[in-house]
């Protein structure tokens, strides 16, 4: 009748939401207890189990008594100075070792993905980077770094930025380089665009053109949301005309693949290697290139494998992009 009656007097929310409050105040409750609780569990002696744990045996008593009181049920059966597990302790302690366990992985986690030397990277950038580029400056990094790991996300500019805010990235290279309050940002790089046709096209004899000479033409572009395609719908417009776009799609070589085929002409940057079916116009006016640049959320602290790789991306400024 006492553990019912401890229960009775702890536990009695009254609502839906009042249970889940209840739950989340007793965790905080439980939680710098558990260890001591599971010292104790192991040991079956107050004594011996504040010894091991290095604490006071007083501080040990109180936070034991503490804990049976605010579960509302007794843990342990005192037999002068050894305890014995109540079938509830035994039943909490299988909980709680599972708890102490999944803390004790989660805290190594952290540990290693912040060691200097093998820790880890979430870095994000963009599609068009992915070929050529980033795995060249991985090369390149790993050279005097060769055990930091890498978690890498390929996406478009927005996603990256939100990824970045919801701390899933720790460094993302993207274009055009973002300006907003919470955010860093700095310049590394520039790609010149070109006006990709089909080459069997009008225009396909041209080496340069001004980008208003496409005006009547129909476009293939990334989908609205991608920085190139905001890119290229400013283009345009300052050229004096809003493009026709024909098909909108996610990856810069599938446009490219497009243009082949004959189903539009398209603003990209220079392909990793020639594509046959296409001729790759200079753009003469107006300017037409894009500035690539890396991202961070704006105080959040760097773990020293991500300082390392962030001070490598800053010194690579005006030599980012492969020749």
């Amino acid at each position: 009748m006492k553990h019912q009656q401890r229960s009775q007097a702890r536990l009695s929310p009254s609502s839906d939401t009042g249970d889940r409050a209840d739950t989340a105040d007793m965790a905080k409750v439980l939680a710098p207890r558990l260890a001591y609780f599971a010292g104790v569990a192991r040991t079956e002696h107050v004594t011996r189990a504040a010894q091991e744990m290095q604490v006071p045996q007083s501080t040990l008593s109180r936070a034991m008594v503490r804990l049976e009181q605010d579960l509302g049920v007794d843990l342990f059966a005192r037999h002068g100075r050894t305890v014995s597990l109540t079938p509830a302790g035994r039943t909490f302690l299988a909980s709680v070792e599972r708890a102490l366990a999944e803390m004790e992985r989660a805290a190594e986690e952290v540990r290693a993905d912040a060691d200097p030397a093998t820790g880890k990277v979430a870095f994000g950038f963009l599609h068009t980077m992915g070929a050529e580029t980033v795995p060249g400056l991985l090369q390149a990094f790993r050279a005097d770094h060769p055990r930091v790991r890498f978690s890498l996300v390929q996406n478009y500019g927005e996603a990256m930025i939100e990824r970045l805010r919801a701390g899933e990235l720790d460094l993302c290279l993207t274009s055009p380089v973002p300006d907003a309050p919470d955010l860093v940002a700095r310049r590394l790089d520039e790609q010149k665009l070109r006006l990709v046709v089909p080459a069997d096209h009008h225009l396909a004899a041209r080496r340069r053109i001004r980008l208003a000479e496409a005006a009547d033409e129909t476009f293939v572009t990334l989908e609205p949301g991608y920085g190139l395609r905001r890119i290229t719908d400013d283009l345009c417009q300052e050229a004096g005309f809003k493009p026709r776009v024909a098909f909108e799609g996610e990856e810069a070589e599938t446009l490219r693949g497009l243009v082949a085929a004959g189903l539009g002409v398209a603003l990209l940057p220079p392909p990793t290697v020639p594509r046959p079916g296409v001729v790759e116009l200079t753009v003469t006016a107006p300017r037409a290139a894009r500035e690539i640049g890396v991202a961070w959320l704006e105080g959040r602290p760097d773990t020293p494998p991500v300082a390392a790789f962030k001070r490598f991306l800053l010194s690579r400024r005006g030599n980012l992009l492969p020749t």
